[in-house]
C-alpha cells in the first residue's frame, strides 16, 4: 500500500507537458507523427454491431496559426492496403476489387477546406475526402487533446477527430449499408 501511495504522489508531481488550450499550440508547419497516430473505420456489420478496421497513415501535415485558426490547413494520406482486422485472412479480401480495390486506389486522402473553432478545445474541419477515386465533402468534429512542448522537445499538437461517410458513395457491396464512422487520434510535430 505504501508503494502505491508513493507512486501516486510521484505521478501527481510529474511535470505536465501538454495543455488543453489551443492557444498553447505554437504557430507553424507540423508533420504527422505516424508512430502516434491511429486511423480507425467503424463499419456497420449487418445491423448487429460495428466491424473495426485500422489503417496506417503514410503522411500528413498541419499548418496552424492560433491567431487565426480559420486559416489553418490539414491533410492526411492513408494506405488502403494497410487495412487490419482480427478476422484471419479478411484484410487481404478487403484490399481486393470488391471492397477497397487497393491495387487501383492505393491511398485515401483528406484535404481540409475550412476550420471552425467552437471553443478552446473543440471545432470542426471541413474537407475533401477521397476514397476509391470518389471525392466527397465531409466534416470532422475535432477535440484538442493536448498542445505544447513534447516529451522529447519540440512542439506537439494532439487531437481526436470523428466524421461520417455514406457507404453508398463508394461502391461497396450492397450488404455494407448506412454510414461508416472514421476516427482519427493523431499527433503532429512542429517541423
Amino acid at each position: 500500500a505504501v508503494a502505491i501511495v508513493g507512486s501516486g504522489r510521484a505521478l501527481s508531481t510529474a511535470p505536465a507537458f501538454a495543455k488543453t488550450n489551443i492557444s498553447d499550440a505554437a504557430a507553424g508547419a507540423y508533420t504527422l507523427d505516424i508512430n502516434h497516430t491511429a486511423v480507425v473505420a467503424r463499419v456497420p456489420h449487418g445491423g448487429f454491431s460495428y466491424e473495426i478496421f485500422r489503417f496506417t497513415p503514410t503522411q500528413g501535415s498541419l499548418t496552424w496559426d492560433p491567431a487565426s485558426p480559420n486559416a489553418s490547413q490539414v491533410n492526411v494520406t492513408v494506405s488502403t492496403a494497410s487495412i487490419q482486422t482480427p478476422v484471419e485472412g479478411f484484410s487481404e479480401e478487403l484490399q481486393g476489387a470488391n471492397f477497397l480495390n487497393a491495387a487501383q486506389f492505393p491511398e485515401a486522402t483528406f484535404v481540409s477546406t475550412a476550420f471552425r473553432q467552437t471553443d478552446a478545445t473543440h471545432g470542426q474541419v471541413d474537407g475533401n475526402f477521397t476514397l476509391k477515386g470518389v471525392t466527397k465533402q465531409i466534416t470532422f468534429d475535432v477535440e484538442l487533446i493536448g498542445a505544447g512542448r513534447g516529451m522529447r522537445g519540440g512542439n506537439v499538437i494532439g487531437f481526436h477527430a470523428t466524421a461520417l461517410i455514406n457507404n453508398a458513395d463508394y461502391s461497396f457491396p450492397g450488404f455494407i449499408r448506412g454510414q461508416t464512422q472514421i476516427v482519427i487520434d493523431a499527433e503532429f510535430q512542429k517541423r
